[in-house]
């Protein structure tokens, strides 16, 4: 194990990120990146506050890492210097720990044992540790392309290209199957491309692990729609098992008076041509660029718009969220230990203008005489639960406020999978949360037809993702070929307690 009396001897320390001047000035990712031995010893010396605390519930598949990330081992390892073995460990379970590193929330640092008190300083930081030893393992060459020794002659489709897509896909064509991926959009990441803004994941990240599966046998097919580009008779005549990893992309809309009004948009009809322009597509339709920016949710998503929206060049953005502002630690009665603390959550973006007001509730949104929303109205709400557990948004008071804003972004969650030909084709329906449903073993209704991802269990965590891609890959490869020697680190029924 790692230093048990690391953590008494190093208070918990976080990467440092560029100045905000700085990182309003272009798209490049918020953390400063630092010369490789200065990043080791710091990263070493916050591995080393891992403690030996016996019962390890950051790799608890329910409070902690979905992925059974064997953190003590690979911390020590880190400790030791010893960054080729650290890889090793960190990839027996996670594809691409690039990708969580930069992107999960980090439900196991929320179960570490040293956030139990605030007098241990915090919990190790071990999405930085688990980043570092990523970007390690490629500067290093230990990331190479792993061809399987046999073939079994099946063939397997994955629909979406989505870090749970990716995932079952490199692990199916590692078991010998021949695996295509085929996603509608232009290139390839789905909401690793599209939806995560390049601040906050370099599209270069990606495409480096695109270009390992490409080398171990991934074949990829892009533009192209299962159901219009290909027929579902088609697809299934080719092979001989589908996953479908299709993501929960409809977006939540508001039903609130002016919502016609130019210059309201979800989420996403703002994030993806940004992302698009970042590729060299041209400039984007919806910039924020010389307009009073108000983002309605206070989500990833609403951060992503906001930190969107800033280096765009926004006068000004505010965020709203209806529900109160949280806490700065932890409270035991409402989030205990282990499961994830109900707190304030500060990302990068806040710390470098705009503003968040909370407790506040849309009203309506007005307009001006050439129908463009020129501000919306607020009230202070109160958010409460029904006798039936269904959210219930009630105005404190009668006092009305209006706030400029020229554009208005709704990041308001999703509700699931999208209504499109390829569902109709196979003969699946969606639950009444949006989302595909599956039996023990992965398998739809449809015989042959797998799910894993957002598109099962919902709007997820990156970290879900590849989770479930890794499960139903273990569970198609033994549909294929009787039984399998891959991973199944959850089961389709396991729900995050980490997450709420």
């Amino acid at each position: 194990m790692a230093d048990p009396t690391g953590f008494l001897k190093r208070p918990r320390k976080e990467a440092p990120k560029r100045p905000v001047a700085e990182r309003l000035g272009d798209w490049h990712e918020v953390y400063a990146a630092l010369d490789p031995s200065t990043r080791d010893t710091a990263v070493r010396e916050q591995a080393g506050r891992c403690m030996d605390c016996g019962i390890p519930f950051c790799h608890s598949g329910t409070a902690g890492c979905p992925l059974g990330n064997l953190i003590p081992e690979w911390n020590d390892l880190v400790r030791a210097g010893d960054w080729q073995l650290a890889a090793d460990r960190l990839h027996a379970t996670n594809n691409f720990p690039e990708f969580t590193g930069k992107l999960c929330p980090a439900p196991c640092e929320a179960a570490c044992v040293l956030a139990i008190s605030p007098a241990s300083e915090g919990a190790v930081t071990i999405k930085r540790v688990e980043e570092t030893i990523a970007e390690h393992a490629w500067e290093d060459g230990v990331v190479t392309a792993g061809t399987p020794g046999v073939s079994t002659g099946k063939s397997v489709a994955v629909v979406g290209s989505g870090p749970a897509g990716l995932a079952a896909a490199q692990q199916l064509t590692r078991a010998g199957h021949e695996v295509t991926v085929y996603e509608r959009d232009d290139r390839l990441g789905g909401l690793l491309r599209y939806g995560i803004p390049e601040f906050k994941l370099e599209k270069s990240v990606v495409d480096r692990r695109l270009a390992q599966l490409r080398a171990e046998g991934t074949r990829f097919v892009t533009g192209c729609e299962v159901g219009v580009d290909v027929s579902v008779e088609e697809l299934r005549a080719r092979h001989d098992a589908v996953v479908l990893a299709v993501g929960a992309l409809r977006g939540r809309d508001a039903d609130l008076p002016g919502r016609s009004l130019n210059g309201v948009h979800l989420a996403m009809e703002h994030l993806v041509p940004a992302n698009r322009a970042c590729e060299g597509d041209g400039d984007t339709p919806i910039s924020a660029a010389g307009k009073h920016v108000v983002i309605i949710g206070g989500g990833d998503t609403a951060a992503d718009c906001y930190g969107t929206a800033t280096r765009q060049g926004a006068l000004s953005v505010t965020q709203l969220d209806q529900y109160p502002q949280g806490p700065d630690v932890r409270d035991d009665e409402r989030s205990p230990w282990p499961t994830w603390p109900l707190i304030l959550r500060t990302y990068p973006v806040h710390e470098e203008t705009g503003d968040r007001r909370f407790a506040v509730g849309v009203q309506e949104f007005v307009g001006d005489e050439d129908g463009n929303v020129k501000a919306v109205r607020l009230r202070e709400v109160a958010v409460t639960r029904s006798e039936t557990g269904e959210r219930v948004v009630t105005p404190v008071d009668d006092t009305v406020e209006e706030l400029p804003a020229t554009m208005v972004l709704l990041a308001i969650g999703f509700e699931g999978v999208e209504h499109m030909p390829l569902l109709d084709g196979l003969g699946l329906t969606l639950s009444k949360r949006g989302s595909l449903s599956c039996g023990p073993d992965w398998q739809t209704s449809a015989p042959g037809v797998f799910v894993c991802g957002d598109a099962h269990r919902g709007a997820s965590l990156v970290v879900w993702a590849i989770a479930e891609g890794r499960s139903v890959a273990h569970a198609v490869d033994a549909y294929l070929t009787g039984s399998s020697n891959l991973p199944s680190p959850v089961h389709p029924t396991a729900l995050p307690l980490a997450v709420v």
